[in-house]
């Protein structure tokens, strides 16, 4: 299915780097982008400002987005304030609830999206989903298959995959999610998942988020010294980025290494990304493992 009109324009390359994970490249075409409308300058405002969320440089955020800028930019800011000081995330989570149990733009999808980045990150997929399934927007469809995918449903991330296609088949962020559902399934359909990660590095650039991908498919299907090839790659172009951590964690349990490898990663993995959900989780494992150790120690 063709594109409409609209999508092919000259935020093409912005839009893409963004999707594909390659932050930099996104902040670095942003700036240098003369857009030709005021639309096409706040579409170019929102990658530009996500893509410093995703690189965890929250203060540019918060220092160049006014009480005057597009609503769509005060989502950005409420993300980026939510994600920089920990201790106002209640606060932020309460005023949201408000927010979306009241009178809502379902037309602002950069609203719902953001707001559904926060509850995903609360863990609360099921106020994440309502969110989204207010709009027929092809990035909160992507979001929903993201979460369906991380609640195990790949029946309901399939249909919503589907949606997708019917609006744009050969938009990256629908081959992606394509690539997501082929991981989910497994069996050949890791091949298939491999070939689309293949195509998007061939065509654009390697960024961790395709390695990531290929090493996950290798690693299905049991090609250890592949997946880490491409996780050693990820790691040379972002030494930090968790999924790559957690994934060279998994690889090295499965490819027999010396339990100090795994725990070099581990480390690093705590040490870069605290708040991440597997470092959260494995922390409160750690601790549970200590006080059950203590009460069944011999006197």
């Amino acid at each position: 299915m063709a594109r409409q009109q609209g999508e092919v324009d000259e935020l093409f390359d912005v839009k893409n780097s963004f999707c594909i994970g390659n932050y930099q490249q996104c902040i670095n075409d942003a700036q240098n982008l003369k857009v030709s409308s005021p639309e096409a300058q706040l579409q170019r405002d929102i990658y530009l400002y996500a893509s410093y969320i995703a690189q965890r440089k929250y203060r540019v955020v918060l220092d160049e987005i006014h009480g005057a800028a597009a609503a769509e930019l005060q989502s950005i800011k409420l993300l980026a304030q939510y994600f920089s000081n920990p201790s106002a995330r209640v606060e932020i989570v309460n005023s949201l609830d408000k927010k979306v149990s009241g009178n809502l733009n379902f037309g602002d999808h950069i609203f719902l999206l953001t707001a559904a980045a926060m509850y995903y990150h609360e863990q609360n997929y099921e106020s994440a989903l309502r969110v989204l399934h207010q709009s027929e927007h092809i990035a909160c469809l992507a979001f929903q298959v993201v979460i369906y995918l991380k609640m195990d449903r790949v029946d309901l991330a399939r249909k919503e995959l589907k949606s997708m296609q019917e609006k744009d088949d050969d938009a990256t962020i629908t081959q992606l999610a394509q690539a997501w559902v082929n991981i989910a399934m497994g069996g050949e359909k890791f091949q298939d998942a491999f070939y689309i990660f293949q195509e998007m590095i061939d065509k654009y650039a390697s960024t961790p988020l395709l390695l990531n991908g290929q090493a996950t498919c290798f690693i299905g299907q049991g090609k250890y010294k592949e997946a880490e090839a491409a996780l050693q790659e990820a790691i040379d172009k972002d030494s930090n980025d968790p999924s790559t951590l957690i994934n060279m964690i998994v690889l090295s349990q499965h490819m027999g290494k010396p339990p100090e490898v795994s725990n070099r990663y581990l480390s690093q993995l705590k040490d870069s990304n605290a708040e991440h959900p597997f470092v959260v989780d494995y922390t409160q494992k750690e601790q549970e493992f200590d006080r059950l150790q203590k009460i069944y120690a011999p006197a």
